[in-house]
């Protein structure tokens, strides 16, 4: 194993490091993306194209992987500067643009993993997954929850669609709402989210949700751990089940 990468033995094989290495990942998505984009890359993913054709905003710097000197910049051009300051040496591919019901295609292939951060403001998060579905490619939804972290992963048998509400628009509040009820169900509530999601609700409509730096760290090192096992061919657990911690 070399110098770079030493302090991952014992946990990580030098054939595992390889692996993990040559595994191209797509982001869509560099808000939450840009936490994550970093933590693969630490743990030694060096095949990283990102896609977001969003500037940086001073409402960003709370929780990702920004500056005060990068605002009204580009989010990719940005990430990609700080990811090569960490490795140079690593393949960033970015695309500074939005994934449209046009392009979305294609941009998913060639890669082994995609992450989908995508904003629920169209449908163009549930087209990813459908896509990815078709070419059997497994895709992790990362959510911030503020005092935790939630992470589905997607698999070719059953998507995200399942969660949809007839006449009613889908949205992540469907996702939570979902890993609630079934909390509830196996008698393991999670009160202090119900209790952050009724306040939202009752908020004005075009307010973004609310996000804490801390769910931005732990939900990228819960993706890193599940892209690790993907790419090592671990189990993992795929929607309907799914990944959630918390500090609370």
């Amino acid at each position: 194993m070399n110098q770079r990468n030493i302090r991952n033995r014992i946990y990580i094989t030098p054939q595992q490091q390889e692996l993990i290495k040559n595994t191209p990942i797509l982001l869509g998505g560099a808000g939450i993306g840009s936490v994550i984009a970093e933590c693969l890359l630490r743990l030694g993913f060096e095949t990283l194209t990102i896609i977001d054709g969003d500037v940086v905003e001073l409402s960003n710097l709370n929780r990702q992987n920004y500056t005060e000197k990068d605002i009204s910049k580009s989010k990719v051009e940005t990430l990609k500067e700080r990811l090569l300051a960490i490795n140079s040496e690593a393949k960033i591919t970015i695309h500074n643009c939005f994934l449209t019901p046009e392009n979305v295609e294609e941009y998913i292939k060639d890669h082994k993993i995609a992450i989908n951060a995508l904003d629920f403001t169209s449908d163009v998060p549930l087209l990813f997954d459908s896509i990815c579905q078709s070419r059997k490619i497994p895709v992790l939804h990362p959510y911030n929850l503020g005092w935790g972290a939630l992470v589905l992963v997607i698999s070719e048998e059953e998507g995200l669609e399942a969660l949809k509400k007839p006449d009613e628009k889908f949205s992540e509040i469907n996702v939570v709402d979902y890993v609630l009820e079934y909390k509830k169900y196996w008698e393991d509530p999670q009160d202090w989210l119900e209790e952050v999601l009724d306040e939202y609700v009752r908020e004005d409509k075009n307010l973004s949700p609310p996000q804490l730096s801390i769910a931005s760290w732990l939900v990228a090192g819960l993706c890193t751990n599940i892209a690790f096992d993907i790419a090592v061919n671990n189990r993992i657990k795929v929607f309907p089940e799914f990944y959630l911690t918390t500090i609370r």
